[in-house]
């Protein structure tokens, strides 16, 4: 059972890895020497096991939240949130993106541009910066760059901030948060 764990784990560590689109040698060199590809191989392929503090050292490198190096238990809690989670992120919630009419009649899908938000200030920022980590963690997608949000997603976040959702797209394009697409 152990060992199984450990793979499942090493499954984990790969696809969070890979989601950033990084090689083994590319997470050595980016994280000073501070994991080795050969001992990450190691993690990912379950032939060793990661250490907690290790853990979240890396969840802190990846950028994510640490328990979503660790694989979803089949049974209990774990599993409901698991299945939740699989299923917002699944390509076929992919394709059910609810794309938001722009001016023009044409459909068009809002992205948030990530890498931006992070280094944007003030209280907008840090409410979208929580709002959408946690649409992250339930898509399970943790590539770093561009979150497109779902229609409700738009109009939950206009509530938020007192406006409606073609008025929180312009202040999106006015913080120079928005990724066209």
């Amino acid at each position: 059972m152990t060992g199984n764990y450990a793979q499942k784990v090493g499954e984990r560590l790969r696809a969070v890895r890979k989601q950033k689109n990084l090689s083994l040698q590319g997470v050595e060199a980016a994280s000073d020497q501070e994991f080795k590809a050969s001992v990450l191989g190691a993690y990912e392929r379950g032939e060793r096991a990661i250490s907690v503090p290790r853990l979240q050292r890396l969840a802190d490198f990846y950028n994510v939240p640490v328990d979503q190096l660790l694989p979803r238990d089949v049974t209990g809690a774990l599993a409901a949130r698991g299945a939740a989670a699989s299923e917002a992120g699944s390509p076929e919630d992919q394709a059910s993106f609810a794309p938001v009419a722009a001016a023009g009649g044409h459909q068009e899908r809002v992205a948030v541009d990530l890498t931006a938000l992070e280094t944007s200030e003030g209280p907008e920022s840090e409410l979208l910066r929580r709002y959408l980590g946690m649409i992250q963690v339930q898509r399970q997608d943790f590539n770093g760059r561009v979150i497109t949000i779902r229609d409700e997603d738009l109009r939950a976040l206009a509530l938020l901030f007192s406006t409606n959702a073609e008025a929180l797209r312009h202040r999106l394009d006015d913080l120079g948060l928005r990724h066209h697409v």
